[in-house]
């Protein structure tokens, strides 16, 4: 693992600090790797949203295809 260091203003370093305390992050360094992450993910959503929105519709989203959804969900909770 590599270190980076950053510079915060004392009101954004006070604001993490707080953060770790609250929500039980070991380090300031564990909580920025979670704001990563995160990041990452919404970034990565995103990308597949737009990818949907370009694609072409394949059939109509009604009240069986969020059923069959439903279905599918609680077979592999099951598997």
């Amino acid at each position: 693992m590599t270190t980076m260091n950053i510079s915060l203003p004392d009101s954004m370093k006070a604001y993490v600090d707080q953060r770790v305390s609250q929500e039980g992050y070991g380090t300031s360094s564990e909580y920025v790797r979670e704001l990563i992450r995160r990041d990452k993910d919404r970034t990565q959503l995103r990308a597949m949203m737009l990818k949907g929105l370009d694609s072409p519709a394949t059939g109509k989203a009604d009240a069986a295809y969020f059923q069959s959804l439903r279905k599918r969900l609680e077979q592999r909770k099951k598997a």
